[in-house]
């Protein structure tokens, strides 16, 4: 049996996230994972994309991966949002906020080859990959987490337990945490695609009956396109020839990208609000999806995750001897509630808001969007969603350092 100071279950972009920002640190950590990075059958890792926020990219940068990631990346320096067959639309322009982008638009399959190149090698990092827990067993010193490696079992101890292992945790099951869901009844399609003319990067976030349409910039000049659906129709839509999507797409979304003239493979998945009772327990912690599972609609899920981890991190470094000990665990939940109950409900609120089809709804909708969009005070207060939505903003989202951080500090 094998002694850590922690154990991370899940090895996706927040899981791997948090392990590397714990190396180096003198934490001994080790990372569970049930699918190799480069695995073809990794969901985490796949062609879909991310959008990152500014305060994500300096937490990047503060683990040494944005170098690696920023290859990959298309910058968001306009945001267009409209809603469907109304007048209202808003604009905002990065220029106009002293910034150079509003974020980034990465496949998630980059983010994880540079966060598995740095893991490879971390100080203080051991990995089992591949291995799946089969039992996690809790207990008021510590927790043990009984894994299978192709066959083999190993018995691993830990004085924290750390549940990045999605809407579907098995550690935050084993923690007697319950979860909320909320079915959207919405389906995501996802594919990228290509128009006449290369992206200017303008990501556009479009609001329809069914749900949101948002088009975002990738790195070659080309879009990927996440449309919500209803149920109904999503079959439909995924088995069009490509000719017919495209026409489809076109007449829903409109030609301020310009003609699409050629799609990619398309993929779907349900969109639901899974959010857990708490997201702290018993030497146990819950990050990201774990802990709350987002609609896509502005990209806001994993820069929050992100922020979970990093925060996570940085007081298990600081945190004294016991990085499980319930004052710690305690803080965390404390510090992290202002920023994930805000994102939740601006989120959840998105939805329901351009999803409400009562009379008169509409009207006053888009009026606040021409509203906002002529009002410099809000723009600039939406451009600083990425940072967050309140509590202590963590030290590597403010581009300072974890290492030589001391109890206390």
């Amino acid at each position: 049996m094998q002694e850590f100071d922690v154990a991370i279950v899940g090895g996706g972009m927040v899981g791997a996230s948090c392990a590397l920002a714990l190396s180096g640190t003198g934490r001994s950590v080790v990372l569970i994972e049930g699918v190799a990075p480069a695995s073809s059958a990794q969901p985490s890792f796949d062609e879909r994309t991310t959008a990152l926020g500014n305060a994500s990219r300096r937490i990047f940068e503060g683990l040494g991966v944005w170098e690696a990631i920023e290859q990959s990346c298309a910058a968001i320096r306009t945001i267009h949002v409209s809603d469907a067959g109304r007048f209202g639309f808003a604009r905002l322009k990065a220029s106009e906020q002293g910034i150079d982008a509003f974020g980034y638009v990465v496949a998630n399959r980059a983010i994880g080859n540079a966060l598995w190149g740095r893991l490879a090698n971390a100080p203080g990092v051991s990995l089992r990959v591949p291995a799946r827990p089969q039992s996690v067993a809790i207990a008021p010193d510590a927790v043990t987490v009984t894994i299978d490696a192709e066959g083999v079992r190993e018995r691993l101890t830990a004085r924290v337990v750390v549940a990045a292992d999605g809407a579907h945790s098995s550690v935050r099951s084993a923690a007697g945490i319950a979860a909320s869901v909320e079915d959207y009844g919405q389906i995501a399609l996802v594919a990228n695609v290509q128009a006449d003319r290369p992206n200017d990067g303008t990501a556009f976030e479009r609001f329809s009956s069914c749900g949101p349409l948002a088009v975002l910039p990738l790195r070659d000049g080309s879009f990927t396109v996440v449309w919500t659906v209803l149920p109904a129709h999503a079959a439909q839509i995924l088995a069009m020839p490509d000719d017919a999507f495209l026409k489809e797409l076109q007449m829903r979304f409109g030609w301020r990208a310009g003609c699409f003239v050629h799609a990619g493979r398309r993929a779907s998945y349900a969109l639901n609000l899974t959010r857990a009772a708490a997201t702290v327990a018993e030497r146990t912690v819950l990050i990201g999806n774990a802990a709350q599972a987002l609609h896509p609609v502005a990209g806001q899920g994993f820069n929050l995750g992100l922020r979970d981890a990093a925060m996570l991190a940085e007081l298990i470094v600081a945190g004294g001897e016991d990085p499980g000990a319930a004052e710690l665990l305690k803080q965390f939940a404390n510090w992290r509630a202002s920023d994930r109950n805000g994102v939740i409900r601006f989120t959840d609120g998105l939805i329901k808001l351009f999803g409400d089809k009562r009379r008169g709804v509409g009207m006053l909708r888009n009026l606040g969007l021409l509203l906002f969009d002529l009002t410099p005070s809000a723009k600039s207060a939406l451009a600083r969603v990425s940072a967050g939505f309140g509590g202590p903003t963590p030290r590597l989202a403010r581009g300072l350092g974890l290492l030589g951080l001391r109890p206390g500090g």
